[in-house]
């Protein structure tokens, strides 16, 4: 896991991409990114060069599959 929760600027980090969530209206999106290893950087598509939260890959993955398994619906 990162030893930072956060990176100031997202903007450093490439292959961002986003949500399937996020839908066509291009409003409220949340991106990924792979260039962090060992960890899943998240931002706010709207704000490309604001901070981004850094995830432990296992958390990321429980939180995606709970979000499949409609847990948060």
């Amino acid at each position: 896991m990162s030893s930072s929760p956060y990176l100031p600027e997202a903007s450093a980090l490439s292959g961002w991409r986003k949500s399937s969530y996020s839908g066509a209206s291009n409003g409220n999106c949340v991106e990924v990114s792979a260039a962090y290893p060992g960890a899943v950087p998240v931002r706010d598509s709207k704000d490309p060069k604001g901070p981004a939260l850094v995830f432990d890959v296992a958390a990321w993955s429980a939180f995606v599959a709970a979000v499949r398994h409609g847990e948060f619906d």
